[in-house]
């Protein structure tokens, strides 16, 4: 059934845009959701550069798209391979110490992809890569709905949202001039060497992220939604989730448009490099107006969600 919301008054637009701070303070945003934040941030900044860098990493270390696809594809099935367990781990042991275990192996097993250039070695880290992130999409989307009410919560998912592509933004134009400003200092060093050291530098941003994940405290589901009996049926956990027939008709639409993300992203900056032979800077330039857009969209959504009314919405920021 649609969700709608009432129209959002115009005051309320305008004192996001001219007055931000009167505005976060209005959503009353506890603390350990600006703790989740901090983490949140780090985990996105981190990884949106690696995954932007990466594949043109491994087109400077010889390997094909054919290479790049077995790679992917095995970085993907370990997500899914690992999204079902990390379901239930988050049931049994809670959200915060599937986070800490997320932000201490997906940065290493990461770091070791951007050193050990072996595609069998590749292709097996990958698989390892995806099985530790699948947390991820299992602790955010819970963790932001308990630390926040149902009043900020559009707002919270938006502030994270719109941080990510903001950092993604800046790090697209580090990631096109860091050679240049490398030489520009007296540092020598190849384009393979250098994108080596962003992919390394990127693990390391996300590994900060563990620092506010061990303040991190969210608070527990109450008891009637996680009395599961494990042991008796190991679907029960499935069921408990009780998911209406909106979000089953809602959920084979995002697989497909993962499916889609997952077949252009990987391969789009090997194509602008390989094909139309446009520049690194370029590239980061480009990388960087997109999120640009994502930024500006991000902020809006809660309005356009009040407007247009959830279903509405989702379907206006998709199109």
């Amino acid at each position: 059934m649609e969700l709608l919301l009432d129209p959002v008054p115009d005051a309320a637009a305008v004192s996001f845009w001219k007055h931000p701070a009167a505005w976060l303070q209005e959503k009353n945003l506890g603390r350990s959701y600006w703790v989740f934040f901090s983490a949140a941030f780090f985990f996105d900044a981190g990884f949106s550069i690696y995954f932007f860098l990466f594949n043109l990493y491994l087109l400077d270390c010889r390997f094909n798209e054919r290479a790049m696809g077995w790679i992917g594809g095995a970085m993907t099935l370990g997500s899914v391979v690992g999204t079902l367990p990390a379901g239930a781990l988050a049931q049994r042991i809670g959200l915060r110490p599937l986070l800490i275990v997320l932000f201490v192996t997906a940065p290493l097993v990461n770091a070791m992809r951007a050193v050990w250039v072996w595609e069998p070695a590749q292709i097996g880290l990958a698989f390892l890569a995806g099985l530790a992130m699948s947390s991820w999409g299992i602790c955010f989307l819970p963790g932001v709905a308990r630390l926040t009410a149902e009043k900020n919560r559009a707002a919270g998912f938006s502030l994270i949202f719109s941080a990510s592509v903001g950092t993604s933004m800046l790090g697209g134009i580090v990631c096109g001039y860091l050679r240049q400003w490398l030489g520009m200092a007296g540092f020598a060093m190849q384009p393979v060497e250098v994108k080596r050291f962003i992919l390394l530098v990127s693990c390391a941003i996300v590994l900060l992220g563990l620092i506010p994940v061990l303040r991190l405290r969210i608070p527990s589901q109450p008891k009637e939604e996680t009395a599961l009996d494990l042991q008796s049926n190991r679907w029960s956990w499935l069921r408990a989730w009780n998911l209406s027939p909106f979000l089953w008709r809602f959920l084979p639409l995002m697989a497909l448009w993962s499916v889609v993300l997952a077949a252009f992203n990987p391969f789009a900056n090997v194509y602008l490099s390989r094909e139309l032979h446009v520049q690194m800077a370029r590239i980061g330039l480009i990388f960087s107006t997109v999120q640009v857009l994502q930024l500006v969209t991000g902020l809006v959504t809660p309005f356009v969600l009040r407007a247009l009314g959830l279903v509405r919405g989702i379907v206006a920021t998709q199109i």
